[in-house]
């Protein structure tokens, strides 16, 4: 798919809602930001992916918009989910704190820049504050001025990764003291963050959690921009990875087996660690504990594929690309034969 002036300005909202059990649910907060109270479709506006995860109860849903459009779109699907979830009888494997976990927002096109997203960010924390009294906001990324905190730092800062945070005790930028219906939200922006998760065929956590740290970027030897959880999932474990793109382009040396994935955004080169590497080196450190790997899952789409689907769902007025999308890939290889 080639790039044109339709993706100058477009960017990508990855909304992570926790909820995943009641998909009719999910499809709804998708179509809130597809569609005003009238029933009137937003233009230029797309939903490409809605990613479920009944173990997890989170689901990932890809918003793609201009950066003129992306703030009311996002916002409409977050007072949705606030109005359908609550996090007083949620369960799940996955770490959360809010009903509406995460509101990431990353720059596609050449002309947005990672601080334009940030502007945006700040904008739809103080406009979900506003229309749903009660909820809170963390800040992260760019948005997170003038300290620039990375996501992984601010969760950990908030409590995310315990098995029950203190609400009361986190310290939110925006909103009050965090409700139990509502819970904590994390809104930012950053270069684009893939998620990537490789299933370990072995209920055992602690090979997982020696895996894990084996990859984290933190660590000696670890991917660059990775950053990992291992949980349970579906009778085994998974190797889940938040992939964040890091700036210049990769090593000779670290792109010689896999190809890693560049792209630009504001004429800085940007890459990111490609999912055959961490599934490899997954499966390289399950072995040595006499352990094989079930597979490979992508939540979504790399940056360069978001970019060039939204395109394609945009250039044919497709809003609700992800029932479309199987259809779509046939015509669009019936159509280059």
């Amino acid at each position: 798919m080639t790039a044109t002036s339709l993706g100058r300005r477009l960017v990508t909202c990855l909304l992570n809602v926790s909820e995943a059990r009641r998909e009719d649910l999910v499809e709804s907060v998708a179509k809130a930001a597809l569609y005003d109270s009238e029933g009137i479709r937003r233009d230029g506006t797309t939903v490409l992916n809605i990613f479920n995860d009944h173990d997890y109860n989170r689901s990932v849903i890809t918003i793609v918009a201009s950066i003129e459009s992306i703030r009311e779109a996002v916002l409409s699907a977050c007072v949705k989910a606030c109005e359908l979830f609550d996090m007083r009888t949620h369960s799940g494997v996955h770490p959360c704190l809010g009903a509406v976990d995460l509101v990431p927002i990353y720059p596609l096109g050449e002309d947005v820049g990672i601080e334009d997203c940030a502007q945006e960010s700040c904008a739809i924390a103080r406009g979900l504050t506003q229309r749903v009294p009660g909820t809170s906001v963390f800040l992260f990324g760019w948005a997170d001025s003038p300290l620039q905190r990375g996501l992984a730092q601010r969760r950990k800062e908030m409590g995310w990764f315990k098995k029950t945070p203190d609400l009361n005790s986190v310290r939110v930028c925006i909103g009050p003291v965090p409700q139990k219906r509502f819970g904590l939200t994390g809104v930012g922006s950053s270069p684009y963050v893939m998620n990537c998760n490789v299933t370990i065929d072995t209920q055992d956590l602690t090979i997982g959690r020696k895996i894990a740290t084996a990859i984290r970027e933190s660590n000696l030897g670890g991917l660059p921009g990775v950053q990992v959880l291992a949980l349970p999932h579906e009778g085994a474990v998974e190797i889940a990875c938040n992939v964040e793109s890091v700036p210049g382009r990769p090593l000779h040396q670290m792109s010689e087996t896999s190809p890693w994935p560049s792209f630009s955004i504001g004429g800085q080169p940007y890459c990111h660690v490609p999912a055959s590497l961490i599934s490899a080196r997954v499966a390289e450190l399950a072995g040595r504990h006499g352990v094989g790997t079930k597979g490979t899952a992508l939540v979504g789409f790399t940056p360069i594929e978001c970019r060039g689907l939204a395109e394609l769902a945009l250039s044919r007025q497709i809003a609700e690309f992800w029932k479309e999308q199987k259809k779509v890939f046939q015509l669009h290889k019936m159509s280059t034969l």
